[in-house]
């Protein structure tokens, strides 16, 4: 059902929770995983414009009840700079279907494995073509951790926060306005751990190092400083720096001093700040893997001497160590080498994304109607030399926010076996990364706040000011 009004919404929820005044009462916590979360996450989804933002906010304020809270990993990660934790990678997981469920299933694994140091995020570009803005992505992880009664820290990250480099060649400082605009509607909505990417302003062509990492040292500290005005009082967000673009030549050391030095001189010029928490390199691999003409994706070779260097560099440094990006369509026997040669974080994005539409029980029918709809909506993506396999892989995701409500509404056994693939998915990734068991150790070293978000300023109009909301 879609509410038309925040009133038919809270009357149908008044037996699990209540609202009063600013904030929300969980009265009956099992009513409330059994069918009142779910009415709270479709209508955040898909409601009108007043009853997304009402049923966002109380989604929020449910978590502060119950202890699903957003939180920054930086303390966590420090800590792996003064090696009290080691050989555990921390997978960001980019979450662009079915936010919901497909969270759910996440959390599902890591209560199986009892893993707490796990990512949920979601790329700048990703939030506009899969529709998944700041609140709206935050809600959904939010609600999957309600459902399925995960109350320990959430890590909501924004990843790939990036600078484009052709608009930041004509208007630099426009360029840096949009993802500071990001900033601040994602700042609220729990995304206290952020990707700065301005790795996409390194220009190749100076004599020395650092005069090429001059642009994106400066303009990353630059934007530490904003974010760190904005951050909410006893959270210190989490922000990663990159020095060299994905897909691109692999990173070196080097690079990896001029980037970090210079940002260091940058940002204590502009105040008494913290700075980095973590480092993203470049190894050899590329953001959805390289697809051949059959659809399979090529093997490629990662090289983990240069990951381990880089690592230890950025502890150095002081940060928590390197980031490996664009790692989901990796061979499955690669992974347990990253916490191997100490890779602090890994993103995977794709690989869940191949799992659930590949599947042998995604329906037939609606792949043909993703498929016309890319014919159409994507053509201009389409190279002459590209076969349909390569194609419909490297444009679907653009299929996943006009398709929301169609992926949404898949049930029954079909739904189960989606997701219990993705559960399985999830799981397998938590032990080869080591990260199983680290529920304890988050508690011990992460600070989790309580905050409150204001109520949307239609509930008031709507008369919970005046006692009428119950």
């Amino acid at each position: 059902m879609i509410y038309e009004s925040t009133y038919e919404l809270r009357q149908d929820l008044k037996d699990a929770v209540v609202v009063k005044g600013d904030r929300v009462e969980v009265v009956d916590l099992a009513k409330l995983q059994a069918h009142g979360i779910d009415i709270l996450a479709r209508s955040a989804t898909f409601g009108t414009d007043a009853v997304k933002a009402y049923a966002r906010w109380m989604i929020w304020e449910i978590g502060q009840a119950l202890g699903a809270r957003p939180a920054s990993i930086h303390e966590f990660y420090i800590a792996r700079s003064r090696n009290e934790w080691q050989d555990r990678t921390v997978p960001a997981m980019n979450i662009r279907f079915t936010a919901y469920d497909t969270c759910r299933a996440a959390l599902r694994a890591a209560k199986k494995t009892n893993a707490g140091a796990i990512i949920f995020e979601i790329a700048r570009s990703e939030m506009s073509y899969c529709e998944l803005p700041p609140a709206e992505y935050s809600a959904m992880v939010i609600a999957a951790a309600i459902k399925e009664g995960y109350f320990h820290p959430l890590f909501i990250q924004g990843d790939h926060f990036q600078v484009k480099a052709a608009k930041y060649k004509t208007d630099p400082e426009g360029a840096i306005k949009e993802v500071k605009d990001l900033i601040k509607e994602a700042i609220p909505a729990g995304f206290w751990n952020i990707d700065i990417d301005t790795s996409t302003l390194v220009t190749l062509e100076p004599p020395t190092l650092e005069e090429q990492q001059y642009h994106n040292y400066t303009r990353s500290a630059e934007i530490t400083k904003f974010i760190r005005d904005l951050e909410p009082a006893g959270v210190t967000i989490s922000l990663g720096g990159e020095i060299g673009e994905v897909g691109e030549k692999n990173s070196t050391p080097e690079e990896l001093d001029a980037y970090i030095l210079g940002y260091e001189k940058a940002l204590k010029q502009l105040g008494d700040y913290a700075g980095l928490s973590k480092i993203s390199v470049q190894t050899g691999t590329s953001h959805g893997g390289i697809v051949l003409p059959d659809g399979s994706i090529a093997k490629v070779a990662v090289d983990f001497d240069t990951l381990a260097v880089l690592g230890q560099r950025a502890r150095e440094h002081g940060a928590g160590g390197a980031v490996q990006h664009g790692a989901s369509t990796l061979p499955e026997d690669y992974f347990n080498k990253f916490p191997e040669v100490q890779t602090l974080e890994i993103h995977l994005a794709t690989g869940f994304m191949n799992l659930f539409l590949d599947h042998p029980a995604f329906p037939a029918k609606l792949t043909e109607k993703l498929h016309k709809f890319l014919d159409v909506a994507a053509a201009d993506e389409r190279k002459p030399n590209m076969t349909d396999a390569q194609f419909y892989y490297k444009s679907r995701k653009k299929a996943m926010g006009p398709f929301k409500p169609e992926l949404w509404a898949i049930s029954g056994d079909t739904k189960e076996t989606l997701y219990q693939a993705l559960e399985d998915q999830f799981t397998f990734f938590y032990r080869k990364l080591n990260v199983v068991d680290t529920r304890d150790l988050i508690d011990r070293l992460v600070t989790v706040v309580e905050y409150h978000q204001p109520k949307p300023a239609s509930a008031r109009v709507a008369g919970d000011d005046l006692g009428l909301a119950d």
